[in-house]
């Protein structure tokens, strides 16, 4: 016997996790991970201490040149994150 009222898992676990308030922190985690994926091994090793709080996302680099470089495309790089992870997580970036 086939249900008529069947829908896909994935749209299910999305429901739940935007119910259980759960979606949100999840994708913080998300971005956080995809850092390294999006600037590539050599940035991601000049970086430690990665957090977001109010949708900002603070970053402590050990490189002041960097820092520097950085800071020039934060617009881009907040585009190609939040694009990495398919959704509105920060809106800036703050470098330390």
């Amino acid at each position: 016997m086939r249900r008529s009222n069947a829908e896909q898992i994935g749209v299910l676990i999305r429901n739940y996790l935007r119910q259980e308030s759960l979606e949100s922190p999840l994708n913080e985690r998300r971005l956080i991970n995809a850092w390294p994926e999006v600037l590539g091994p050599v940035i991601a090793s000049y970086t430690q201490g990665l957090f977001i709080k109010n949708q900002v996302l603070y970053v402590h680099l050990n490189s002041a040149t960097l820092r520097q470089e950085l800071m020039m495309g934060r617009e881009l790089l907040v585009r190609n994150l939040n694009r990495h992870v398919g959704a509105q997580v920060i809106t800036h970036i703050i470098f330390r």
